[in-house]
């Protein structure tokens, strides 16, 4: 039951077993709260208390009373003392039990919330391929799932550990007492029991094959489609292109297809709600049929009927819930398994690394280079050979879809590469620790993604103690932002997005491209990647911000990546790409003698670019270098 194996459906997914399982948990309650392991032993004891105190404290006020019905004196002192002190007894047990079940509840919650925390952690630090990949984010699904309720995967096995310690306390004594009445009555209800939790555990495999298992992409849809129809950035697409009612069906198909499981599931645990029923049923036949012929047959004593009653009805609910929390454990188990099946995934880099070389001039060289994304059928990028020099512009051009986007993925090694290698100053770049490797880029991406924090937090992507607010300052106002900021009252300490602050502000599609400018200038690598980050810029814009950002960067190395040529004029170098490979390398002059692909795409912009060069040449400004 608690070895460890691979699962055939997700060779990703590890089964651990429920003893692991438990002992993992305990590991999680010990690391972030070891007090709740004291609380816990507490709990067992006064838990199993109330459940069976009752039964004793009922035969001997029974017994008291009938001894006073018999006395001739009636003398009702001794039962009175007897009712305080069960009233006390009671009260004692009941308030200790409160106290500590209430603080063991919420110190579950407590820990759950730290153990989110490493599932959160863990999202933010896998490799950037395996985001894409679906297998990846399914076990994410399912490991939030494991996360994501009192009664579910952590947290229900770590209160299924406790409910555990208090039936088995409770079996401890209700047995040693029963067994004394009849053995043969045990052993029936124990066998009943044992046939009522055969059906419940397979309701429970059968409720995780058919259902949640098969419920995880579901759940990632639904994720998706509640960022997408939230998301302000979404907002102003929905409703011009009124997109509501279609986004609704969407979400409408998905949550019908949640729903059809769901009912499954409760048609599942309803036949096994009837069959424990029905087995509750005959255990209880059994257990006044063996009274009742205690009382004929061997002079029990209405006391001792009341005890054993109690005693044999109380060991039989809890050898039920005892065994189905076997069943429970099991549930939960497996999805503690998500859970870590998800944490194991290794991420971090093993092996022996080299230092990054500590210069000014790095060289990058892709040596046959190509990629295949996952689960795709044709390369992305094929037999790549390029090299980067230091301190060169670099222009990688091409239309949508030609594998610029792939390009810059390998350069910086969100992928490694399929076939060839990378080189960076003649050493292969997957030598080096990937996190010291990313040091050396300062990127500026399409999609900039505002941070709920402040402005000059958003510049330097660390934390406020860590932020320089005066560089922060200065890199906004050289990516063009200076009016903005005269603007702002409280200038790089204001607050951006409403999502956390009431107070913040949102910035215009120019307006972030150039935050993220700020952002390349704040990190100050050696090497400048541009990815289309003027996408919501027009031409002439473009065209001068590439220019002006040019003169900020001085002689650090850059690469430009755009399907429009407004950097191409003033590079050392123009990769022109189609299809996923490079079919043109060279100078903007040289590639446009060759009249090829990149002179018949310069000629389709030409008209933006001659009247430019006119405007400039009109006022000196033209500048074929840099």
């Amino acid at each position: 039951m608690n070895r460890k194996k691979k699962t055939n459906d997700n060779p990703l997914h590890t089964e651990y077993g429920i003893f692991k399982n438990a002992i993992y948990v305990l590991g999680k309650i010990r690391q972030y709260h070891p007090s709740q392991l004291f609380l816990m032993c507490i709990g067992v004891v006064t838990g199993s208390l109330m459940y069976y105190l009752w039964s004793f404290i009922g035969k001997f006020v029974i017994d008291l009373v009938q001894i006073q019905a018999d006395s001739p004196e009636k003398d009702i002192s001794p039962l009175i003392r007897l009712i305080l002190t069960i009233m006390a007894i009671e009260l004692f047990s009941l308030v200790l039990d409160t106290i500590v079940n209430n603080r063991i509840w919420y110190q579950f919650i407590y820990i759950r919330m730290h153990v989110i925390t490493e599932r959160v952690k863990k999202a933010l630090t896998m490799d950037y391929q395996m985001l894409e990949q679906p297998d990846i984010l399914d076990m994410h699904s399912k490991a939030m799932e494991s996360t994501g309720g009192n009664n579910n995967g952590i947290e229900g096995l770590m209160r299924a550990v406790y409910d555990f310690g208090i039936q088995f306390m409770i079996m401890l004594v209700t047995f040693t007492t029963v067994i004394a009445l009849d053995w043969r009555m045990l052993i029936i209800i124990a066998l009943l029991s044992v046939v009522q939790f055969f059906f419940f555990r397979h309701t429970i495999k059968k409720d995780k094959k058919e259902v949640w298992d098969v419920l995880a992409p579901t759940w990632r849809k639904l994720n998706y489609m509640e960022r997408t129809t939230q998301d302000f950035d979404y907002a102003k697409d929905i409703r011009l292109f009124h997109m509501q009612d279609w986004l609704s069906g969407k979400q409408h198909d998905f949550l019908a297809d949640k729903q059809e499981k769901m009912v499954h599931s409760r048609n599942l645990w309803i036949i096994n709600s009837g069959f424990a029923h029905t087995i509750a049923i005959f255990s209880t036949a059994v257990v006044y049929g063996v009274l009742i012929y205690s009382v004929i047959d061997r002079n029990l004593s209405i006391g001792d009927f009341t005890l054993y009653l109690g005693l044999a009805t109380t060991f039989t609910e809890t050898l039920t819930r005892f065994l189905n929390s076997i069943g429970g454990f099991k549930q939960n188990s497996l999805q503690v398994d998500d859970f870590r099946s998800f944490m194991d995934l290794k991420t971090e880099e093993t092996g022996e690394f080299l230092p990054v070389p500590q210069t000014d001039r790095y060289t990058f060289t892709f040596e046959n280079v190509s990629f295949q994304y996952k689960g795709s059928e044709g390369y992305a990028l094929k037999n790549l050979n390029l090299t980067f020099e230091a301190g060169k512009r670099l222009a990688v051009v091409g239309i949508n879809g030609a594998g610029k986007t792939t390009f810059i993925k390998l350069l910086l090694r969100l992928y490694d590469v399929t076939e060839g290698r990378i080189l960076l100053n003649g050493t292969d770049i997957r030598r080096f620790r990937r996190e010291e490797y990313h040091r050396l880029f300062a990127p500026v991406f399409q999609n900039v993604e505002l941070f709920a924090f402040h402005m000059s937090e958003n510049v330097s992507m660390d934390s406020p103690k860590a932020t320089d607010k005066e560089l922060a300052r200065e890199c906004l106002i050289q990516a063009g932002l200076a009016e903005k900021l005269e603007n702002l009252e409280k200038g790089v300490d204001t607050q951006l997005l409403k999502v956390i602050h009431d107070d913040g502000i949102d910035l215009s599609g120019g307006e972030k491209q150039k935050l993220a400018l700020a952002r390349a200038l704040y990190k100050d690598a050696p090497v400048i990647v541009l990815d289309e980050p003027t996408a919501a810029l027009d031409a002439l814009a473009e065209y001068q911000l590439y220019r002006n950002f040019d003169e900020m960067i001085g002689k650090k190395s850059a690469v430009y990546i755009s399907h429009r040529l407004s950097s191409t004029r003033f590079c050392d170098n123009i990769a022109m790409f189609r299809a996923g490979e490079m079919i043109e390398y060279g100078t903007h002059e040289e590639l446009l003698k060759k009249g090829g692909a990149y002179a018949e795409m310069f000629e389709i912009q030409a008209q933006y670019y001659r009247d430019h060069e006119e405007a400039e040449q009109k006022t000196g400004g033209w500048d074929n270098g840099r």
